[in-house]
């Protein structure tokens, strides 16, 4: 039987390159490292018993690095909402003038899925970069957040259908411009 010294260590060895890319696409390199170590530190310290349930060890470590990226998640907002702008500041430079429409229309697309993303409530956001992000499958994210499989579903599927809507009012709102 694993020590829990061998036991992190064959879990580190498997999933920490996939959960520090998960991690860094939600808050940046230096945060994801710093939630890795922690998830890693929790099982070394015996703080979290290891489950190994509906989706399997891999769910349990994205499990925990999604709870302990909710404490991040200010931070999160401030960078969606960072995205949001992107450009809007941005001087100007050659040939702006050929494609300024197609920028502007960009920004306001990146801007209105932007919207959309931080309305969702943090529940959801998780979800949805989980499956996105993470490309776990529905099973994966069930046993991460403690769910059945099938309300992951009808949640995502909510989830995508909410979004769309909000891409096609975003273009919309462009066309009629």
């Amino acid at each position: 039987m694993d020590t829990t010294r061998e036991t992190a260590g064959r879990l580190f060895d498997a999933h920490a390159e996939d959960l520090l890319r998960y991690l860094a696409r939600r808050v940046g390199r230096p945060v994801a490292e710093d939630i890795v170590g922690e998830v890693f530190a929790l099982l070394m310290r015996g703080d979290h018993q290891l489950y190994e349930g509906d989706g399997g060890e891999r769910a349990w470590l994205f499990g925990v690095a999604t709870n302990l990226l909710r404490r991040h998640g200010r931070d999160q907002v401030r960078a969606l909402r960072a995205a949001g702008r992107v450009g809007a500041a941005q001087a100007p430079g050659e040939g702006f003038d050929d494609r300024s429409d197609e920028r502007l229309d960009a920004r306001d697309h990146v801007r209105g899925l932007t919207d959309a993303l931080l309305e969702l409530n943090p529940a959801d956001l998780d979800l949805l970069l989980l499956v996105a992000w993470a490309d776990m499958t529905p099973t994966e994210v069930a046993g991460s957040l403690g769910i059945p499989p099938g309300t992951v579903r009808s949640r995502l599927h909510r989830i995508r259908r909410r979004l769309r809507s909000a891409a096609v009012r975003t273009s919309a709102e462009g066309t009629a411009r």
